[in-house]
């Protein structure tokens, strides 16, 4: 996907490793050109990893995984896990599952980790961070999930809830490192990656 914008100074292609709809619409605000390519990972977590490592390891495999067709190029690598408890949450996919999350969530903290990673294909150079958001959830009645999900279907969410959407409705508590991490893309970090890179927006 191309689209009118500021020219990369360092004239490397910037290519967006992801199939989210959410990720491409908040790398639009940077207001730079960039080609979208969905990466082929498998997103499953490793026995005993940590949520925080399954966010930075499936990040930098994302990246990874469009390199080889992108020889010259910025590669954008993000994902998302969100942790409750002690245990991952990833992706509902179905509105069941959505259920059960929300259900979990109600009335408690969740820990967001999005890792990110920018890799120059050119050179090699791979930078990696996570930004940590903790989203709180009224106590819900099953009701609520209920209409939520229904008018929603968030089913493509991490934590069942789109934060940029209605889903904000259910949240009484919202703190951490980027609202936009929350959403799919921690722009903030990613600036500054860029900014690592040569890449100016202005």
């Amino acid at each position: 996907m191309n689209f009118r914008g500021f020219p990369l100074l360092n004239s490397q292609l910037l290519v967006l490793a992801s199939s989210s709809i959410y990720r491409s619409e908040l790398l639009k605000r940077l207001q730079l050109p960039f080609e979208i390519v969905a990466p082929n990972v498998d997103e499953t977590p490793l026995p005993h990893e940590s949520a925080r490592a399954t966010s930075v390891r499936l990040a930098q495999e994302k990246a990874r995984a469009v390199a080889g067709n992108y020889p010259d190029a910025l590669i954008i690598g993000s994902d998302q896990v969100a942790l409750l408890e002690g245990r991952q949450l990833g992706k509902p996919l179905t509105h069941d599952n959505a259920v059960k999350q929300l259900r979990a969530m109600r009335g408690k903290t969740t820990c967001f980790y999005t890792a990110l990673t920018l890799l120059n294909s050119r050179t090699g150079n791979l930078q990696t961070e996570v930004a940590e958001n903790f989203v709180t959830l009224h106590n819900l009645g099953d009701e609520e999930i209920e209409g939520y999900l229904q008018k929603e279907q968030p089913y493509h969410c991490a934590g069942s809830a789109k934060s940029e959407g209605l889903g904000i409705a259910l949240m009484s508590k919202m703190t951490g490192d980027d609202p936009n991490a929350l959403i799919g893309l921690p722009l903030i970090l990613l600036i500054e990656m860029l900014r690592r890179e040569n890449v100016r927006l202005f």
